[in-house]
């Protein structure tokens, strides 16, 4: 599917993402996994993003910070902590699509959620996912016990 996207996906991703930055503790958490999965798993590269949230879990901001190549990305966990930091955020929840469409968590998504979980504490930031979308399924690291 190309980066150009129909206006009916367009006008869905507008409102999951005014569900999701409703007023309650962020929205619902079926409505991120939706949006999540509406935003990024249709990529046809990987693209992490960060969903900052205030002090009661509600939505600040849902950002796009890096875009790689089919099979990875770069994530820079100093970028991920000045990012929070600019925002005020006291928690996330990070994402990132698999274009392959295998959505189970490989080492390497492993090692960068536990490196981003250790930044992101330093400044007293929480991790309260990291989800991994695909076109059909958005897995989740703190479902599968992996935070």
């Amino acid at each position: 599917m190309s980066t150009t996207r129909h206006p009916l996906v367009a006008s869905a991703l507008a409102l999951l993402a005014e569900e999701v930055r409703s007023t309650e503790a962020l929205g619902s958490p079926g409505a991120v996994r939706d949006y999540l999965r509406l935003a990024l798993g249709d990529r046809e590269h990987e693209v992490f993003a960060v969903v900052f949230l205030d002090p009661q879990n509600r939505v600040i901001e849902i950002a796009e910070l890096f875009r790689g190549t089919l099979t990875q990305t770069a994530v820079y966990p100093r970028e991920v902590v000045i990012e929070a930091l600019k925002r005020n955020a006291a928690g996330v929840i990070l994402a990132h699509n698999h274009p392959s469409g295998a959505p189970e968590p490989s080492a390497a998504d492993r090692m960068l959620t536990d490196a981003l979980k250790r930044a992101l504490a330093l400044v007293d930031v929480v991790v309260l996912d990291h989800f991994i979308v695909t076109r059909r399924e958005t897995v989740s690291f703190a479902e599968k016990g992996l935070l």
